[in-house]
């Protein structure tokens, strides 16, 4: 039997959906995920998780039509600065995964100001893993190893993981994925190898507390075994 995840990471999927489900526009539903996504936080860390990682925006959704990703760049300012007061209430460390290509001056401001004014809290982490793909995360984890001057031989596990970014967060013991998909879609890799999976078929708007607690209890009746 497991104990409480010590990182649980979510994949936010179906809020496209749930707006046409709905009847409503699809910006609607982008900001029912982000309004889901403060209270699932909120409730994981108050479970007892130490490090929550969010799926918010891959370096796939590029792809998507220009006015949704500015609407999706509008509500990631809404988080780093309007909801800053709710995270400090809450004494929650924020912390940005991804990378700033393609980014507004702003936004890598915004994210940067954010990570300062949370950074000594130590009542739980939250990773907002925005403009993120896990296989570009290990590559330029492979570049740095290269730029740092290691031989072939020294580069191994030890040495990628430590130049990921932000190396300090720990591996993901439980990936949850909303919306009936099955798959991790890039999300945490590296940190995801020996994770436990939960796919859940409700739209991620949707999510509540109570689905947080089911998700710790359905994890705790799991054992790990991490390849043994």
């Amino acid at each position: 039997m497991a104990d409480v995840p010590n990182h649980i990471g979510y994949i936010i999927d179906g809020n496209r959906r749930w707006a046409k489900q709905h009847g409503l526009p699809v910006y609607e539903g982008h900001l029912a995920g982000y309004n889901a996504i403060k209270e699932v936080i909120k409730a994981t860390i108050k479970a007892g998780v130490n490090f929550v990682s969010i799926y918010a925006f891959s370096t796939e959704n590029w792809k998507r039509a220009t006015d949704e990703v500015g609407n999706l760049m509008g509500l990631a300012h809404k988080l780093a600065v309007t909801d800053l007061k709710e995270l400090v209430e809450n004494e929650i460390k924020v912390r940005f995964l991804g990378s700033n290509k393609g980014l507004s001056k702003q936004i890598v401001e915004d994210m940067a100001a954010t990570e300062a004014k949370t950074a000594h809290f130590t009542r739980g982490t939250v990773a907002i893993c925005f403009n993120y793909g896990g296989q570009q995360e290990i590559a330029e984890a492979a570049r740095k190893c290269v730029k740092d001057g290691l031989k072939p031989e020294e580069i191994n596990t030890q040495a990628i993981a430590e130049r990921l970014y932000s190396p300090d967060i720990p591996p993901v013991d439980l990936v949850v994925r909303t919306s009936g998909e099955q798959r991790l879609s890039n999300f945490m890799l590296w940190r995801a190898a020996y994770s436990e999976l939960i796919f859940l078929d409700k739209f991620w708007p949707d999510m509540t507390e109570s689905d947080v607690a089911d998700i710790i209890e359905e994890y705790k009746r799991r054992t790990r075994r991490f390849g043994k």
